[in-house]
C-alpha cells in the first residue's frame, strides 16, 4: 500500500491507529502498517505513546515457529471511562463505558417534577452515578449530555456543568451520538460508510465516515425526520409538508392508533406517548392485526426516507436503533430491508446491510459516553463539542 502520511504524523495518525486497533480487536504492528499506510517508525512511535498512556497494551504474540513472533496489541478497556447522559422525554439515562465501548454501568431516573435538568441536578447525578460504580475519578475522561435535536440545551450548560464536576463536558443530539455509539461498540471499520436511523418521538439519523461523526456545517446533519415523503402531505412545525416524522415517529404511530376506535378500546393509549407506543408495539408482535398495521405503515414511510438517505450518501451499513425499535424492531427491519433491496440505487454495486441495535433504548446514552472516550483517546477526528 502506498504511504499516505506526511513526514510528521499528527493527531489524525493517532486517531487512525486507535480506530484500526479498536475494530481489529487484536493486531500486530506490521499489520497496522499494512492497513494504515503509515511507516513502521511512525507506527512504533505512536504505539509506544499509546502504551505509555495505558490506552493500548500488549497481550501476547503470534507466529511462533514461523520466524520471529509478532507482538499483538489491543485496546486496554479499563484504563479510561466515559460517561453519557441521555435526556429522554420522561427519563434521564446514565451510562458509563470503557475504552472498547463496553457498558460498565447504567441507570435510568425520572425527570424532575418541574421537568428541568439544571446544572446542579446533573452534577449531583454525575457524582452519585460514578461513585456508586466506584470509578476512579482520575480515569473518567468526561461527560457528554445528549438530547433530541428539537430540544434546545440551555446556553451555558456545558461550562457550568464542567465547572461543577471537574471534567470536560460535551453536548450533542441523541441520534448523532447513537450512530457513533453503534459504530464504536460494533467495532465497525473506519473504511465503511456507516449510518444509523434513530426512531423515537422524533426521527433522526447519524453518520460516521472515516471513523468520525459527520456533523455538517452547523452540527445539524442527520435530521431525517424532516425529509419530505409527500410533497402535499401533512404540515410539519418545521414549515414543510409531508415530513416523515409526521408519519413514522412514535408520536405519529400513537396518534394513528388513537384514531382507531377498536385499538382505543383494547389498548391503554391514554398513557404517555412512550407508554402508549410500547403498548402498541407489544400488541403488534403478539399478533394484533390492527396494531401491526399501524407499525407496518410507519415502517413503510420510514423506508422511503431511509432509501433517499442511503442513495444520497451511498451507505454500506445501516443500523436501526432508538426506543421505537426496542419491542417491534423486526417489523421495521423487515420493511426497510425489503424497500432498500427494491429501490436502493447502490444495490447493483454493493450490498447495504440493515441491522437492529442490540441496545436500542440505551444507544444514545452509550453513544454519548463514546463521544467522550473518542475525544480523549483519539483526538484528530474533529468536531469535538
Amino acid at each position: 500500500m502506498a504511504r499516505r502520511e506526511t513526514p510528521a504524523a499528527g493527531p489524525g495518525s493517532r486517531a487512525l491507529i486507535v480506530d484500526v486497533v479498536r475494530s481489529a480487536v487484536t493486531i500486530s504492528r506490521g499489520e497496522l502498517a499494512d492497513l494504515t499506510g503509515l511507516t513502521q517508525p511512525s507506527i512504533s512511535n505512536i504505539v509506544r505513546d499509546l502504551i505509555a498512556e495505558g490506552i493500548i497494551h500488549e497481550i501476547g504474540s503470534t507466529g511462533a515457529g514461523q520466524g520471529r513472533p509478532r507482538k499483538l496489541i489491543a485496546i486496554n478497556p479499563a484504563n479510561r471511562f466515559g460517561v453519557g447522559f441521555h435526556m429522554g422525554p420522561d427519563t434521564l439515562t446514565c451510562v458509563a463505558i470503557d475504552l472498547t465501548g463496553g457498558v460498565v454501568g447504567r441507570e435510568v431516573v425520572p425527570r424532575p417534577p418541574d421537568g428541568t435538568w439544571t446544572p446542579d441536578r446533573l452534577a449531583g447525578r454525575f457524582h452519585d452515578f460514578t461513585e456508586c460504580l466506584d470509578l476512579p475519578a482520575s480515569r473518567i475522561e468526561g461527560l457528554a449530555v445528549v438530547a433530541p435535536a428539537s430540544v434546545p440545551v440551555e446556553a451555558g450548560l456545558r461550562a457550568e456543568l464542567a465547572d461543577r464536576i471537574g471534567v470536560p463536558v460535551l453536548i450533542e443530539n441523541d441520534a448523532a451520538a447513537a450512530a457513533l455509539g453503534e459504530f464504536w461498540s460494533r467495532r465497525v471499520s473506519r473504511e465503511q460508510a456507516f449510518g444509523c436511523v434513530y426512531l423515537s418521538t422524533e426521527v433522526g439519523a447519524g453518520f460516521v465516515f472515516g471513523g468520525a461523526l459527520f456533523r455538517g456545517a452547523g452540527s445539524g446533519a442527520g435530521d431525517l425526520g424532516h425529509v419530505s415523503i409527500h410533497y402535499d402531505g401533512r404540515p410539519c412545525p418545521c414549515g414543510s409538508l409531508g415530513c416523515v416524522e409526521q408519519y413514522a415517529s412514535t408520536t405519529a404511530s400513537v396518534k394513528a392508533a388513537r384514531e382507531d376506535p377498536e385499538l382505543r378500546a383494547r389498548l391503554p393509549l391514554d398513557l404517555s406517548t412512550s407508554s402508549a407506543y410500547d403498548a402498541i408495539a407489544r400488541a403488534a408482535v403478539n399478533g394484533d392485526p390492527a396494531a401491526w398495521t399501524v407499525l407496518d405503515q410507519a415502517a413503510e414511510y420510514l423506508g422511503m426516507a431511509a432509501t433517499s438517505m442511503a442513495n444520497l450518501l451511498d451507505l454500506g451499513r445501516l443500523v436501526l436503533t432508538g426506543p421505537g425499535v426496542a419491542l417491534a424492531g423486526s417489523i421495521y427491519a423487515r420493511r426497510l430491508r425489503t424497500h432498500l433491496a427494491r429501490t436502493a440505487h447502490s444495490r447493483q454495486r454493493h450490498t447495504l446491510t440493515v441491522e437492529l441495535s442490540a441496545q436500542p433504548r440505551d444507544a444514545a446514552g452509550i453513544g454519548a459516553a463514546v463521544l467522550v472516550v473518542q475525544a480523549a483517546v483519539a483526538p484528530g477526528h474533529g468536531g469535538d463539542r
